[in-house]
């Protein structure tokens, strides 16, 4: 076997697969649902999410590729959308039976660690390796913590997924910005009623001549 970069295990662990999974969805979902064919730059804003994720340089994405992945976005989209770990177990079942080909180990010829696959062949489309790959991930964590893998962003103005994985309590929002966003707008919400609370009660009151 070929010679291994040391950190491969740590760049294709379940945990970095789901990162991937969810890095992607958010790429997809700025590619405009309803657009036949995405454009160049969003064509690229995915190539580059994989790249960061570790695939080699060049990455060969057509726009027809992107359109497809953009499909197997929505569908893994149901799994972070579930409130509970039962919803989200029965998104995933469904998406295996399916979406997904069998278990089977592959170490694409010799040029990584053996690992397991979903898909049908180590040369199958994108958007077949990113739904199998996902489902894959995301079940794993779903199976190692017994709850969601990952939510969806409580901001409305952000259609984010995330993962719910690691310590402490559950999240609402898929990044700092989101929630402090959203924290700003209730304050601001807030003085908002009290301003108009106090001067509908100002002008209440009525005198005796």
């Amino acid at each position: 076997m070929a010679a291994l970069p040391d950190d491969w295990s740590t760049r294709h662990s379940v945990l970095a697969n789901a990162r991937r999974t969810a890095a992607l969805i958010n790429a997809l979902s700025g590619t405009g649902d309803q657009e036949p064919q995405p454009k160049a730059a969003d064509v690229e804003a995915v190539a580059e999410v994989l790249r960061e994720y570790g695939e080699s340089a060049p990455v060969e994405l057509a726009p027809d590729d992107v359109v497809r992945m953009r499909a197997a976005a929505l569908l893994l989209r149901e799994v972070f959308a579930a409130e509970d770990v039962d919803t989200a177990a029965a998104a995933l079942n469904r998406l295996l039976a399916e979406q997904t080909g069998p278990l089977r180990l592959t170490s694409h010829d010799g040029s990584t660690p053996w690992h397991p696959h979903l898909d049908s062949h180590d040369d199958a489309p994108w958007d077949e390796w990113f739904l199998t790959s996902s489902c894959l991930a995301l079940t794993v964590l779903l199976w190692d913590h017994q709850r969601p893998p990952g939510g969806l962003c409580a901001s409305p103005a952000c259609r984010n997924v995330y993962l719910t994985s690691g310590p402490g309590p559950a999240r609402r929002y898929c990044s700092r910005r989101c929630a402090t966003r959203e924290r700003v707008a209730a304050h601001r919400r807030g003085q908002r009623a009290t301003e108009t609370n106090s001067g509908s009660g100002s002008g209440s009151g009525s005198g005796n001549s």
